[in-house]
């Protein structure tokens, strides 16, 4: 199971929402490239990078920051106001190793389909985020009608590989990942699912690295306040093959 140390960008600085809440926002570091070197040196072989200005469509330059990290020879995940062809070939030019296309998946899924032909369907992940059950869009801030599983069963069958799963409401909290979603997605659709959201224990890793069926997490608050380890998450996350 693959780990991906989180960096979240806005303003050109490392933050960290609750709940993806912009209101509700914690400043780690205004030097997202000595950061990602940061968790490289530690033995991280993907980040997840995400642009929240984009995601909240505001004025960014975030892409330059994405473009020198990936300079550093890290895969990177990217993703946050992808939400067109133009941004998604715009992020891939400028060093995106796989992109997360969210909002698309609910506002124009078969837009969301070709860029998995276009791009290829180890370079897309579709985020599968949700709220009481239902798909959230646009940053978060609104949620549509389609659960994570019948939405990831209609995009698998499309030719989607990769997923991203956030329980929003645990986003930034340290409460703990929803492994039982997390894992019922991943059995349900047959898609690489991502755990994100919530992850504070080297327990949780553990939970979803023993399943199986999770292809990766993604840890943000818990390694920026000290919580876990990169080291010993690396090492808990040795499971066995995904089913």
């Amino acid at each position: 199971m693959i780990i991906y140390p989180a960096i979240d960008l806005r303003g050109g600085k490392v933050v960290r929402l609750r709940e993806g809440d912009p209101a509700r926002q914690q400043t780690f570091s205004d030097d997202p490239l000595a950061t990602a070197q940061g968790w490289l040196d530690q033995g991280a072989s993907w980040l997840h990078l995400v642009n929240l200005d984009g995601a909240f469509d505001q004025a960014n330059e975030n892409l330059r920051i994405l473009e020198k990290i990936a300079r550093l020879g890290i895969r990177v995940q990217f993703g946050g106001g992808l939400r067109d062809v133009a941004a998604l070939r715009q992020a891939r030019d400028a060093g995106a190793h796989r992109l997360v296309i969210g909002t698309m998946t609910v506002r124009d899924p078969h837009a969301a389909l070709a860029a998995v032909r276009e791009f290829g369907a180890e370079a897309v992940c579709m985020a599968l985020d949700a709220r009481d059950g239902k798909v959230a869009t646009h940053g978060w801030q609104q949620v549509s009608q389609h659960s994570p599983i019948s939405l990831g069963k209609w995009l698998r069958e499309g030719g989607a590989r990769h997923a991203l799963y956030t329980d929003v409401t645990r986003d930034g909290g340290l409460r703990g990942v929803n492994s039982a979603d997390t894992i019922a997605l991943a059995q349900a659709t047959g898609l690489q699912v991502i755990a994100s959201g919530g992850v504070s224990r080297l327990d949780d890793i553990r939970e979803l690295a023993d399943s199986g069926c999770v292809a990766g997490a993604v840890i943000g608050m818990a390694l920026y306040q000290g919580k876990i380890a990169l080291a010993d998450a690396l090492v808990a996350a040795k499971g066995g093959e995904l089913c």
